[in-house]
């Protein structure tokens, strides 16, 4: 089987989880027999492009002559069974989905976020969820508010982009949801359920989880859709060190919020940006991860590791975080009213839940507030241990990169049929 992989990358200033993303697909593909053709573009490569291809960068987002006239040599010399896109902007343009089309390639796209609507992609504007642009032919309200990189003339012309592409969008042979809250805003768009797969983002096995640490690792980008001022809130309803120790690791506009709480309480640890020696130290030392994001989170990787290193999660209900954590699909009520109770594993026993605090397969959600958040982090750390073996198994049956590439060259094969 031969695949053309679409990705136009993220600036290596701004780093990507998506282009992580997209880099561990094409080596997982590789190692289980598939021809990979990567088509990738990088927003890095447009200080260096020629005057004439950087006067037309403007229209790009709507046509890029040039990612056209390549991709239509590359099919005509490989024929390849099936494109899988990723990221088309600004350089590739949803105009590669015409392109294979006019060449008879079906075409498969990962939804990595919500710009099918959004000019932004993300849902979130001014410290809140936004959705004020659902439903709409011209996303007005983007170009009013500057949704896209604080521009008027950039948000004008990716939410024109996003109006000219709807039609290309529906014309895509099947979707990838990364959770079933991407697959429900793919319904919301008007795309038939029939042609949208469920299947998340898969990451290497890290091998046998070490035994579990102590306290919570918060370990995302530091801006404000991430939660860090919701956690932090939280925290402080909490004295010092009774909850254990929270680390706290990544970098972004807020670092001063975490540099702050590590000032102020000696429960708190500020561990700055970490690679990945210092990513898997700081998994092993805790005994939950948290996802505090305020926004309709796609998916956070995060949470796939620390499942896949034993370790349960604490997050917001938010996007596709109930999914991660097995949160998402309807539980049978063991109680009512504020104390509901809820069972924690099987043979484990009941553990009481308090009002508004859910407990999933390998985790609990919250509501994206301060008190939730903090009802939730005792329930939390009492309940670790229980949820630490079936947080390796939902990672080895759902996330284990053997599972989800067997799902994708699946996906594929029905197309190329």
């Amino acid at each position: 089987m031969r695949i053309v992989v679409a990705h136009n990358r993220y600036r290596e200033a701004q780093p990507s989880g998506e282009n992580t993303i997209v880099d561990a697909e094409i080596a997982q593909l590789r190692a289980a027999g598939v021809e990979v053709l990567p088509f990738l573009r990088s927003s890095d490569e447009i200080p260096s492009l020629p005057k004439t291809a950087k006067a037309l960068l403007p229209i790009s987002p709507i046509y890029a002559p040039r990612a056209q006239q390549e991709l239509s040599r590359l099919i005509t010399e490989h024929r390849p069974d099936v494109l899988h896109l990723h990221n088309p902007y600004p350089l590739l343009s949803p105009w590669v989905v015409r392109t294979a089309h006019k060449h008879n390639v079906p075409v498969v796209q990962t939804v990595h976020n919500y710009r099918q609507v959004c000019s932004s992609g993300l849902y979130f504007r001014d410290g809140v969820i936004c959705q004020d642009c659902r439903g709409r032919a011209l996303g007005v309200p983007a170009i009013v508010h500057r949704c896209y990189r604080g521009s008027r003339a950039q948000s004008a012309l990716m939410a024109t982009t996003l109006a000219v592409h709807r039609g290309t969008w529906h014309s895509v042979d099947r979707f990838i949801a990364l959770t079933s809250a991407v697959g429900d805003h793919l319904r919301d768009y008007g795309v038939p359920a029939e042609r949208i797969v469920v299947k998340p983002n898969g990451i290497p096995d890290p091998g046998t989880p070490a035994p579990l640490g102590d306290g919570f690792l918060y370990m995302a980008r530091l801006s404000p859709e991430k939660g860090l001022g919701l956690l932090l809130d939280a925290w402080r309803r909490h004295p010092d060190g009774s909850l254990g120790p929270l680390r706290i690791a990544g970098d972004g506009e807020l670092r001063h919020l975490a540099e702050a709480a590590a000032a102020e309480r000696a429960d708190v640890t500020y561990l700055g940006p970490l690679d990945r020696a210092g990513v898997r130290a700081a998994i092993d030392a805790s005994a939950v991860i948290i996802a505090a994001s305020t926004w309709h989170d796609v998916l956070p990787t995060v949470i796939i590791e620390a499942l896949a290193s034993g370790r349960p999660v604490l997050g917001t209900a938010l996007g596709g975080i109930p999914y991660l954590v097995g949160a998402d699909a309807p539980r049978e009520p063991a109680g009512t009213g504020p104390a509901a109770v809820a069972t924690a594993a099987p043979g484990v026993g009941r553990v009481p839940l308090p009002h508004g605090v859910k407990e999933g397969e390998t985790g609990w959600v919250v509501a994206p507030d301060p008190a939730a958040m903090a009802a939730a982090l005792p329930v939390a750390r009492a309940g670790a241990a229980a949820l630490a073996a079936p947080a390796r198994l939902r990672y080895e049956r759902t996330f284990h990169p053997d599972v989800v590439t067997k799902r994708l060259i699946d996906v594929y094969a029905a197309l190329a049929r």
